[in-house]
């Protein structure tokens, strides 16, 4: 995005560059099929459920003025109109936590004044709405949102884990709260004595727990052992909202045994109850009612209001687009923002709260179109590689006939590259490596190219990016509103599992999170980190200064946690992140070299390859090294297993080199990486190399075709 603060430029910037993608938006979502169901289904469930549950806290903090219908009525409307006219279609609209605490904020100060009142406080928010949406415009049309360039990886994944921290906040608030009685409740029924309030705390905990675990396993159901591929593709497509109602039909089992209103449900008032309309008319009959003092005074909530959506929709928009997804269409902040400045007026006119754009539905939208993308092309290259297999071609044809149909499954716009970074590397290590050694023109076999295996490791990582799964989401979200009879049959347990289900999904691909899970590693298990995929700051940059970046970030993100507990300041915490901005340009280079803050804050997620720790009979046998330092007993023996008949074996066995040869077939698979040579020579490895001893020493580790490519976030899962 070009840095730019001269009025309306940003805006025909954006207008300019996603214009030239609008057919293709289009288009490129009908032509995935039916395969765009799965993106679409997972990210309503992720859009929905949320904005039930805050539509049930705006309920409770508004003595039933907004409702579940309201929240469900604004996140469709907003997100049909944006999944349309929008610019980045990758952003996810609803109703967010600091919305129902800006509308709880001024129902508290409206209840209380008689010229106000709760009959007076949508057609007084409707005026607040009217400010907000001029500040935004203002703010969009002076190109505001270029700051966002400044917002780097340290803030934006502060921000990220901030919001996973209050969803699983509201998780286990919520869990507490089913041990207790609700409020404008007859604490005489059967359902609120001790006991039966304990039960349902405790059934509460199974079905929260129960939907989180499978929920989580069933994402990863691509990688089991057990059942068809088709049948694992389909469970981790669609095995989370699977989830929620075979959770839902357990809530069932012991209905005739215990008293109504066990488990507890969802509650909301139908569309159709008398009263529940009664906000569409606000702009016909109320708003001029308003006494001109207050219609003045709205401006100051409004600031509020402003500031935070301005921030919240940039960084939502941006985390969809991190350079790691490899996006190939332009961003569209400014024009975005003003159309969300649209949005809160129109829903400010008919009485409902506005949405903007969230955290972390957005970003996981764009993980589960890079998911699409990855499948969509792997059939395609598998079908072409085999087809070649059995044409008997060699490898340069098999290069050739995948990278003609790779490009066939691109669209090139204007400012687009037509370059296949996976595929070029195939070309120029596997290759080369097959020239050298004589077998470039041999016919291609499994042991030359195995294409189960190869290709998903060819393929660099790209976002099935297109509008239809965006709108159909929100279609699916304005259905919940009829379907309000069917939605109050969902306990309000099995939200809170999914709460805690959305916080830890946001977490893989989050460096700060994975910072902290090393600081936990014990030193003599660091290796195990280089034995993965792993970011390459852990080679590049001293542990010391991993640590102490790492702690500086989880105070900072304490303290922006504190802030959302103090009353009506804690909308603000926004303000704090926005601060890391300056914070990141001026204070943290007088602490940190230069080159260890970039990797720390790299603007992509880079990931270096797999490293083996081989173990050498020379090494055994070495006694001038360092000896492992504080190995006791029980590091020993977590890595022996005891089998069913009473034998035990070791559940990592050492790899021992020797001097073998290797056939050139063999020699054939293990294709030269120099991102793994570099890797083996950093001091960072040399300083792990010392924590573990001589039994270890690190080795690179053969790739498989094309493993060199492998970049950015494996966010695919």
């Amino acid at each position: 995005m070009e840095e730019t603060f001269v009025p309306f430029r940003g805006i025909k910037n954006d207008l300019k560059g996603r214009l030239l993608c609008y057919k293709q938006d289009w288009s490129g979502g009908l032509r995935a099929g039916i395969r765009i169901l799965a993106p679409t289904t997972y990210i309503f469930f992720a859009s929905a459920i949320p904005v039930i549950s805050f539509g049930e806290q705006l309920e409770r903090n508004t003595d039933g003025t907004l409702t579940a219908v309201q929240t469900l009525a604004s996140t469709a409307l907003c997100g049909v109109i944006h999944s349309i006219i929008g610019g980045q279609p990758l952003l996810i609209l609803g109703v967010a936590e600091p919305t129902v605490l800006m509308y709880t904020f001024m129902f508290d100060f409206a209840k209380d004044r008689k010229d106000l009142g709760p009959q007076l406080f949508l057609a007084w928010t409707g005026w607040v709405c009217v400010w907000t949406a001029l500040l935004l415009f203002l703010l969009a049309v002076l190109g505001a949102c270029s700051i966002i360039n400044r917002f780097t990886r340290v803030a934006g994944e502060l921000f990220g884990l901030l919001i996973a921290m209050l969803f699983m906040q509201q998780a286990i608030r919520g869990l507490v709260e089913e041990f207790g009685i609700p409020q404008r409740e007859n604490v005489k029924e059967a359902e609120f004595l001790p006991s039966w309030r304990f039960g349902n705390g405790m059934f509460a905990l199974v079905l929260s727990f129960g939907l989180l675990l499978t929920a989580l396993s069933s994402r990863k159901a691509r990688s089991w052992r057990y059942g068809a591929g088709w049948l694992r593709g389909f469970i981790a497509d669609y095995g989370v909202p699977f989830m929620v109602l075979v959770w839902t039909a357990v809530s069932y089992i012991p209905v005739n045994d215990v008293p109504h209103g066990i488990p507890r449900r969802l509650f909301s008032p139908n569309p159709w109850s008398a009263g529940a309309y009664s906000n569409w008319t606000v702009i016909k009959v109320d708003m001029l009612k308003v006494p001109p003092l207050y219609i003045i005074g709205a401006f100051i909530p409004a600031t509020m209001i402003a500031v935070l959506y301005y921030f919240d929709h940039s960084v939502a928009s941006q985390l969809a687009q991190q350079q790691e997804f490899n996006l190939k269409k332009p961003s569209s902040y400014h024009y975005d923002l003003l159309l969300l400045g649209f949005l809160v007026i129109l829903c400010g006119l008919i009485g409902i709260p506005p949405s903007n754009g969230v955290i972390p539905q957005s970003p996981m939208h764009t993980k589960s179109l890079a998911t699409l993308k990855h499948q969509l092309l792997r059939n395609k290259l598998v079908s072409t590689a085999r087809d070649s297999i059995q044409k008997n071609e060699n490898l340069s044809q098999l290069y050739r006939s995948m990278q003609d149909a790779y490009t066939e499954m691109q669209t090139p716009l204007v400012h687009q590259t037509s370059s296949a970074p996976g595929l070029k590397e195939l070309k120029d290590s596997t290759i080369q490596r097959a020239s050298s050694s004589g077998y470039i023109d041999a016919p291609v076999d499994a042991a030359v190219f195995d294409v189960d295996k190869d290709i998903d490791e060819l393929l660099p990582v790209e976002v099935k990016e297109q509008r239809l799964s965006n709108l159909l989401q929100a279609l699916m979200v304005g259905t919940c509103v009829a379907a309000m009879p069917l939605l109050k049959k969902i306990p309000t347990s099995v939200l809170w599992g999914y709460f805690a289900f959305m916080a830890i999904e946001s977490l893989p691909g989050n460096q700060f999170w994975e910072r902290i899970l090393l600081l936990f590693t014990a030193p003599s298990r660091r290796y195990m980190v280089l034995e993965d995929y792993h970011a390459t700051f852990v080679e590049t940059v001293p542990f010391k200064t991993i640590a102490f970046f790492t702690l500086f970030q989880t105070f900072y993100l304490l303290l922006c946690f504190g802030l959302t507990w103090i009353p009506i300041a804690g909308v603000l915490f926004p303000l704090l992140i926005m601060l890391l901005v300056p914070v990141r340009q001026y204070f943290l280079p007088k602490f940190f070299k230069g080159a260890h803050l970039q990797d720390l804050d790299a603007a992509e997620y880079e990931e270096a390859p797999a490293i083996t720790y081989n173990l050498t009979f020379e090494e055994q046998g070495n006694n001038n090294q360092p000896q492992p330092a504080n190995l006791d007993s029980g590091e020993v023996f977590d890595e022996i297993i005891t089998r069913s008949r009473g034998e035990i074996r070791h559940g990592r066995s050492p790899k021992v080199t020797s001097s073998s040869t290797q056939s050139p077939r063999e020699e054939m698979k293990s294709v030269y990486s120099p991102r793994i040579s570099r890797g083996g020579h950093s001091p960072r490895l040399n300083e792990i190399r010392m924590e573990v001893g001589p039994r270890l020493s690190p080795s690179p580790r053969p790739s498989v075709l094309g493993q060199t490519s492998r970049r950015g976030s494996s966010s695919s899962s």
